[in-house]
């Protein structure tokens, strides 16, 4: 699965993934790529650890063990598959997983550092133009919870808060 091309089978969010994952109608076979979308630290505050998502029951009981998932979500360090996570910019905030529809092909291609996905450039322009924020920010809310909606980087920044970053970061580490 480190070198993969697969038709998407796209949750909006946690909750339409829970709904629909055990459908045994769901359109989806062992070759597919799940996308969990708007579970990164805007789109799911606070970013709980969803990214580890299950399989779908009707493949699972087919003896399918594994199968490419990619999501902006986090997942705990014990956990384990073939999941491409904290994909930034995050589908909340207009980035481009956020225009990653089902039916897509989706390439995955670990040894060379590569997620592409394969649809033109005019439908993607035209993805950008119709997309909207799956939620609005909510001004009103108050204390940590208004603070962080309001405040959070991105998990390639370290979801720190934008106001405690002072100047250009440092410390980044190209990975391995």
């Amino acid at each position: 699965l480190m070198k993969h091309t697969g038709r998407a089978v796209v949750f909006e969010d946690i909750d339409d993934l829970y709904a629909r994952i055990d459908d045994p109608l769901l359109d989806v076979d062992a070759s597919s790529v799940l996308v969990l979308k708007n579970c990164g630290p805007k789109g799911y505050p606070g970013f709980p650890e969803v990214g580890n998502f299950a399989l779908p029951a009707k493949l699972l009981k087919q003896g399918v063990a594994d199968m490419v998932r990619i999501s902006d979500a986090r997942m705990s360090g014990t956990a384990f598959g073939t999941i491409v996570l904290h994909i930034t910019p995050e589908s909340a905030i207009g980035g481009p997983l956020g225009l990653v529809r089902s039916g897509d092909r989706i390439k995955l291609d670990v040894p060379n550092r590569r997620i592409d996905m394969l649809v033109d450039d005019a439908t993607l322009a035209q993805r950008r133009k119709e997309w909207q924020p799956p939620r609005e920010i909510d001004d009103t809310v108050r204390g940590y919870a208004g603070l962080f909606q309001r405040s959070v980087l991105q998990a390639d920044e370290g979801c720190d808060f934008d106001f405690l970053v002072d100047g250009p970061r440092t410390t980044h580490v190209k990975p391995r």
